[in-house]
């Protein structure tokens, strides 16, 4: 995924959130809804994420320094899991707090303006779906074939896959929403407002569990693809004098892959013969796989098989630690 992509799809996203924040927060000061209330927070929260993403990645696009030799493309994944607690404590508990109290006072919708809570949900839902198109074609390209849970699975850059998950909660939510607010309308009970909320308030609970889970394991450091591994693996071994005893690959950031390999050369070669090998082999990688940044190879004796190194069995991609399912 381009940074770019991700930034528009951010960008997009931010300015509806902002407008139907505003126009949610209106809608709740004259009608009283805890329903309009909670998808107000909930626009709020995922304004906030959205500059939260864009902060991270002008972050990450620091030059790497002495105390951080490898560069700060983390950092994008550290501001979203930042996104996860935000959308799980000020967006869903928040909203499940207000369900709880107005399960409590569950009064009803009343006065001139209850159209207004309506007009802006319908409004928010267009905003909401043009935001969601923007994310979805500007996932497409990087998506592939996957499907849209394994894209958000497997997906190393983590902005598209947030902003996805956002959009997805913000509509439901104002389904939600909406069929809370008719249904109080329709027959002046407030308990409806109130399931409303709480229906708001456990989707945003989910949607930071998964946010969460996701961002943790970038953070601890995926692997590359399968797709990567193979073709390092094919350039590699593209030479037929070498061999891969092992091989370690995790991503350093979303464009930004460490490669380690131990490499079986002749016994019977020179110093300058390794050097030149490796050289050949890493020219190979990174035109296999340009987001190959750091490269390191490291040379070992052939061996025959079970000749009793434990260090000459090469690890495949699905033994390899951290492979993606």
């Amino acid at each position: 995924m381009s940074t770019k992509g991700g930034n528009t799809a951010i960008i997009a996203a931010l300015a509806a959130n902002l407008t139907i924040a505003a126009l949610k927060l209106v809608a709740w000061l004259l009608t009283r809804s805890s329903s309009m209330l909670a998808e107000a927070i909930h626009s709020v929260a995922d304004s906030g994420n959205q500059v939260l993403l864009l902060v991270g990645g002008k972050r990450a696009a620091r030059q790497a320094s002495p105390q951080h030799p490898f560069g700060y493309g983390r950092e994008r994944y550290l501001y979203a899991f930042i996104v996860s607690i935000v959308l799980f404590s000020l967006g869903g508990l928040f909203a499940l707090f207000e369900a709880y109290e107005k399960a409590h006072d569950p009064h009803p919708i009343e006065g001139p303006w209850w159209w207004v809570p309506l007009a802006v949900l319908l409004g928010s839902i267009i905003a909401e779906g043009r935001s969601f198109s923007v994310a979805i074609r500007e996932s497409n390209p990087t998506r592939g074939k996957r499907s849209w849970w394994q894209f958000i699975r497997t997906a190393k850059a983590p902005e598209l896959p947030v902003i996805l998950l956002e959009d997805t909660a913000a509509l439901l939510g104002l389904l939600f929403a909406l069929a809370g607010v008719s249904l109080t309308l329709l027959t002046g009970n407030g308990l409806w407002d109130a399931a409303g909320t709480a229906l708001i308030g456990l989707l945003l609970v989910a949607v930071a569990a998964v946010l969460a889970v996701e961002t943790r394991s970038l953070l601890l450091g995926e692997s590359a693809s399968r797709e990567d591994v193979a073709a390092i693996e094919r350039a590699i071994e593209a030479d037929s004098a070498t061999r891969i005893i092992h091989l370690r690959t995790m991503h350093l950031g979303p464009e930004e892959l460490l490669v380690a390999a131990k490499i079986a050369v002749a016994a019977s070669a020179t110093g300058l013969e390794v050097a030149r090998e490796i050289d050949a082999a890493e020219a190979r990688i990174r035109a296999a796989v340009p987001i190959a940044r750091v490269i390191y190879l490291e040379p070992d004796i052939a061996r025959p098989a079970g000749a009793g190194d434990a260090g000459a069995t090469r690890v495949g991609v699905e033994d390899a630690p951290g492979a993606d399912d």
